[in-house]
């Protein structure tokens, strides 16, 4: 196990945010965007409109898959034109013909502690799902998912929308997610090669929690909802990051899937650190076209069990 070697080029001198970006615009150069039609809406929420942008196919789909997709960003961070949002997106209905919907929902902060931020994410699926064959998505093809702290949230949407009796989603897409505190320790020999912003050691994690919901005890399950049974979750890919100290709550979450009798579907993308969506896709990384090839799949093949009138 051991760090791809790319990246570990890409990563050498990165000290902040700033030279990361830096790093990956170099390494990624040469990716020129999807086109795809894009349009902006804005679904009610409990503290205000939620903006949610739509990415579909340039020719009008019909029947399509959809998917709610939720963007990283340890809560505090992020929006909907970060690669892992944006790039994401149109590459998915590239990748699947599918409709993708990015929420941009509140971070945290002082003011917009927990649940803001899993609130706004629940109002964007209740607004898609009613609206699901406007935007040309048959409505028992939407799908669910996110990445890191989204991974989160959209769980935690899954979690609600069992203890309501609501229709889950036709699936459940999970990249390299937050899902527990403290988070479960695994061996990853290359993640000291790492530059620190990738590393998410115990202090870091403390801190995603505090901004998240103020604390660190007590925490409510839905700010972690590792610590919740996932009984009547949908079938659930779960896109992991091998090089990633986060690797450990995706891949116990596999097993209370597992153990819970939920289907569930584990890609580890070899050599990548955490956050390896939030790179474009180039030849010089393939597992981050695999991974992207990976979810495609689970949309274009997902369907779900409950009737659709």
């Amino acid at each position: 196990m051991s760090l791809d070697a790319v990246m570990a080029h890409a990563l050498r001198d990165v000290l902040d945010w700033d030279d990361y970006a830096v790093a990956v615009a170099e390494l990624t150069s040469a990716y020129v965007p999807r086109s795809v039609d894009v349009s902006e809406h804005s679904a009610p929420g409990p503290l205000g409109p939620v903006r949610v942008r739509v990415y579909r196919p340039l020719d009008a789909p019909t029947d399509a898959p959809g998917l709610l997709w939720v963007h990283g960003g340890g809560f505090t961070a992020g929006d909907v034109d970060m690669a892992e949002s944006d790039v994401v997106a149109r590459e998915l209905v590239a990748r699947a013909g599918a409709v993708v919907a990015s929420v941009d929902y509140r971070l945290a902060g002082p003011a917009t502690r927990f649940p803001a931020s899993l609130d706004d994410v629940e109002s964007a699926w209740t607004w898609l799902s009613e609206r699901a064959r406007e935007f040309g998505i048959h409505p028992a093809r939407l799908s669910l998912g996110g990445c890191s702290a989204g991974g989160n949230l959209a769980a935690a949407t899954a979690s609600r929308l069992v203890d309501r009796g609501a229709p889950q989603p036709a699936a459940l897409v999970l990249g390299y997610p937050l899902l527990h505190f403290p988070v479960p320790g695994v061996e990853i020999d290359g993640v000291d090669d790492l530059p620190d912003i990738l590393r998410f050691g115990l202090a870091h994690n403390i801190d995603v929690m505090r901004g998240y919901v103020g604390r660190i005890d007590d925490l409510p399950g839905d700010a972690a909802p590792g610590s919740r049974h996932p009984r009547g979750f949908p079938p659930t890919l779960l896109a992991l990051s091998e090089i990633d100290e986060l690797r450990g709550s995706g891949e116990l979450f596999a097993v209370q899937l597992r153990d819970a009798g939920v289907p569930v579907r584990v890609e580890v993308a070899a050599g990548m650190p955490h956050g390896h969506l939030n790179i474009p896709p180039v030849a010089s990384l393939p597992e981050v076209a695999r991974t992207l090839d990976s979810i495609a799949s689970v949309l274009a093949e997902a369907r779900s069990s409950t009737p659709v009138p």
